[in-house]
């Protein structure tokens, strides 16, 4: 008997190997598994190849794709764009059965890809390894149901929740894995924001440098940068995108540019205001086992917080991982 969920974490698998290098589409991952067994991996090339389907569709041949199933974690695109409709090379392969993670809230698709393979007498299955499949899909989902890129804010702390030195020192609190994994962040993410007086102070170059890509898949790109304020000529975050209006506004452009997902980085003014403003999906802290031992070192944010206990922003500690000697924290706010 096929173990479905079996399939479609393989097939996540997959996608997990190229979520850096498909934006502004998404990355997928598909299985085909043949009648007599034979199993077929693909997962989306970058903008202007091939989707997933297409590609383990072409891994598997013609004579294993007829009456085969498949696996995918997104419903299959339905339109022509940059390629033709993945919906219509399923059914024009003779795929027997296909099974979804999750349906596609674009709007070129959102139920149509579903219905054309359907209304072709393919068996269809949604919402095996839903959960699994939304969480890593969270920030496209959310950019084709709002139009905003899904905000993920990186922080770095010792255990007592202090990011500087009262004198203003704070490079490397954490160590190299904890900075390389931060890096593969800044890879998955289309563009990474700093306020002006971070890149007067640090004049960080927000690349992807110390992040390799897996072998066999495309090499990682530098996000967009962008600078809340003006970044002087000479600073190596340039080019870069400077921002003066409003930070919602802000998202709307980016968002409407293409932008899956926008990494903040800080300081502490600007993570403050963007969490104060209710716009950041998902927070990642990095903790190293340091302490200030004093309440003179810096925090993670400046500004007011809550003024009560009972005002609290709570949320769900998603995910807590050891890299390195540090501890990465994954924190979803409530909506």
């Amino acid at each position: 008997m096929i173990d479905d969920l079996a399939f479609m974490e393989r097939a996540v698998a997959n996608a997990a190997r190229i979520r850096h290098s498909t934006s502004p589409n998404p990355w997928v991952g598909v299985v085909v598994v043949a009648l007599d067994g034979q199993v077929f991996d693909g997962a989306t090339e970058p903008p202007g190849g091939r989707h997933a389907e297409r590609v383990a569709l072409d891994a598997a041949g013609p004579d294993a794709t007829r009456g085969s199933t498949l696996y995918t974690t997104l419903e299959p695109c339905d339109h022509t764009g940059r390629t033709g409709p993945c919906s219509h090379a399923l059914v024009e392969a003779g795929v027997a059965r296909v099974v979804i993670g999750v349906g596609d809230p674009d709007g070129h698709v959102a139920g149509k890809g579903i219905s054309t393979l359907e209304a072709a007498g393919i068996e269809v299955t949604v919402g095996v390894g839903a959960d699994l499949v939304a969480e890593q899909l969270a920030p496209y989902l959310h950019h084709r149901r709002t139009g905003r890129p899904f905000v993920v804010a990186k922080l770095a702390a010792s255990l007592d929740g202090r990011t500087a030195a009262p004198d203003g020192t704070s490079q490397w609190i954490t160590g190299p894995e904890a900075r390389a994994d931060a890096h593969r962040l800044r890879a998955e993410s289309d563009a990474i924001l700093v306020g002006a007086r971070t890149v007067r102070n640090d004049d960080p170059a927000l690349t992807v440098r110390d992040w390799h890509a897996p072998e066999g898949t495309p090499p990682a790109q530098d996000p967009l940068r962008v600078v809340l304020g003006t970044a002087v000529t000479n600073a190596r975050v340039q080019p870069c995108l400077s921002w003066d209006g409003p930070i919602d506004r802000l998202l709307e452009h980016l968002g409407d540019d293409g932008v899956v997902q926008l990494m903040v980085e800080g300081g502490a003014q600007v993570i403050g205001d963007f969490h104060r403003a209710g716009l950041i999906d998902r927070f990642v802290l990095y903790q190293a086992p340091v302490l200030f031992g004093g309440d003179d070192a810096k925090g993670l944010f400046t500004g007011a917080g809550a003024p009560s206990i009972t005002a609290v922003d709570r949320g769900e500690i998603v995910s807590v991982d050891r890299v390195g000697a540090d501890l990465r924290i994954e924190f979803k706010p409530e909506v």
